[in-house]
Order: structure tokens, then C-alpha cells, then sequence
């Protein structure tokens, strides 16, 4: 189906959709070139996104970056280490610090 019908459907402008499609929150035009055509995979898609997005209360773009951090390991290393400096994040502990921890523990006068 075309993009008017896919957003009657969906209860949303074919503005939003092409949003949404900008974003890469839509799956790939199966033949390049050629305008998308809405199917089910489509329209499920997009039915997903837009209940991630009510249950978090996040916008379009916000679930879009959440994608990017999870598919690209640059972008989740990043978004990790500010996390980490923030504080939200707990710095991952090293295994000679483990070391370091327990040979401290076994010094320590009982």
C-alpha cells in the first residue's frame, strides 16, 4: 500500500512516516529505486516504534539513537564512557582489581 493509506492506518500524517523512514526507524526499501510500499512488516514496524515510544515516553529521534548505540559499538562505547563519568553508569571493575581487592581482604588482621 502507499504511504497515505499506510498512515490512515496507522493513525498518523504520511509526514511522519517519511520522518520516521528518515530516522531508520522503518525496515529497507526491498527495491532500491522505487518508492517503499507499505506491508505488513512495514506497518508493524512502525506499530512497535510508536508503543516503545508511548511505554518510555521518548520521541521518534530518541528511539532512533537508542538504535544507533545498540547497532554501532563506536556509539555505544561513547555513549558508555559518558555514562561512566556521569555516574549513571558503574565503571566496569578490572580483573586485577578484583585481585587487588581480595589480596587486601586476606592481609587485613582478623
Amino acid at each position: 500500500m502507499r504511504i497515505t493509506e499506510a498512515a490512515r492506518r496507522l493513525g498518523v500524517s504520511p509526514r511522519m512516516l517519511r520522518y520516521r523512514e528518515s530516522l531508520g526507524l522503518l525496515p529497507p526499501v526491498r527495491d532500491q529505486g522505487s518508492h517503499r510500499r507499505f506491508g505488513p512488516d512495514e506497518l508493524a514496524a512502525v506499530s512497535q516504534a510508536m508503543e516503545l515510544e508511548r511505554r518510555f515516553d521518548i520521541s521518534p529521534a530518541e528511539l532512533a539513537f537508542a538504535l544507533r548505540a545498540m547497532s554501532e559499538p563506536a556509539v555505544a562505547q561513547a555513549v558508555r564512557d559518558l555514562g561512566v563519568r556521569i555516574g549513571r553508569i558503574q565503571a566496569p571493575r578490572r580483573a586485577l582489581d578484583f585481585e587487588k581487592e581480595k589480596a587486601l581482604r586476606l592481609l587485613r588482621p582478623r
